[in-house]
């Protein structure tokens, strides 16, 4: 390997789409960002041929990589205070909130910004191949990337802060009061009506205020979206998380709406 060429890559893996980011750290620059859309929600077999694909047909991944992760980006998880979490109970913590099959494939991750213990599924099919294409590589829930970057980029303020990481039908909400992390959950939406009223139950439970509580946005969202339309007429101080990332930016990539890839840029 090219001692002056070591390179991370990161995927970030949703049964709705793809995300891959190489970041050159001799140069510390992000030197490739790119997402796919899928049309539809795909099953774990179907999206492993998109993988398949676009590794095999894209000669930017042929490179050695110094490390390889991956982000499993789905609503089996559930968070467990460290002091509580018994190894032995990993299925019982996470059949509360999630469905899961007998035959699922339970692991955690140690979120350390917290003391938590976050319990998921992860997508084994896409584990396996990875490892068959990369060798060793680490692995990680979605929402492990996001409450350790918010919690140690964010925990300034005195007053509660809401974030939304929105992606094509699920969105991930955070409420961080102090640093501390008050509420995580996944909600599903199919249209603009489901995702407001998700956001206002949220406020509701912890007793936030609609006109003075900040909300800060990141994934798939914009200032010109129908959802940020809805979630303005009912929020007063919404605006898209700030995006100073601790390496630079290739100039070959757009850097207009790099809040868009906020989780896999916070994934380094």
């Amino acid at each position: 390997m090219n001692a002056n060429n070591i390179k991370e890559l990161s995927i970030q893996i949703n049964l709705n789409g793809l995300s891959f980011c190489i970041l050159n750290k001799e140069t510390n620059t992000i030197e490739f960002l790119k997402t796919i859309a899928f049309a539809n929600k795909l099953n774990p077999a179907n999206v492993l041929n998109h993988l398949k694909a676009e590794l095999s047909s894209n000669t930017v991944f042929s490179e050695d990589f110094d490390a390889v992760l991956v982000i499993h980006q789905n609503e089996l998880s559930t968070l467990v205070p460290k002091s509580l979490y018994d190894e032995k109970n990993k299925a019982d913590y996470l059949k509360f909130n999630s469905k899961i099959l007998r035959t699922d494939f339970i692991t955690e991750d140690e979120i350390t910004a917290n003391d938590s213990i976050n319990v998921y599924v992860p997508y084994v099919n896409i584990n396996n191949y990875i490892f068959d294409t990369f060798g060793e590589f680490v692995y990680k829930h979605a929402s492990s990337v996001l409450i350790d970057t918010i919690l140690e980029k964010e925990n300034t303020s005195e007053d509660p802060i809401v974030y939304i990481n929105s992606n094509k039908n699920t969105i991930e909400v955070l409420v961080v009061d102090k640093g501390q992390l008050q509420l995580f959950n996944v909600f599903e939406y199919h249209s603009k009506e489901d995702f407001i009223y998700y956001l206002l139950f949220v406020f509701e439970q912890l007793k936030l205020d609609v006109e003075t509580t900040h909300v800060k946005l990141s994934g798939a969202i914009d200032k010109e979206d129908e959802l940020y339309t809805i979630l303005y007429t009912y929020v007063r101080h919404i605006d898209l998380i700030s995006t100073d990332f601790k390496f630079k930016i290739s100039n070959t990539i757009t850097t207009d709406n790099l809040h868009q890839h906020y989780l896999i840029l916070n994934s380094f």
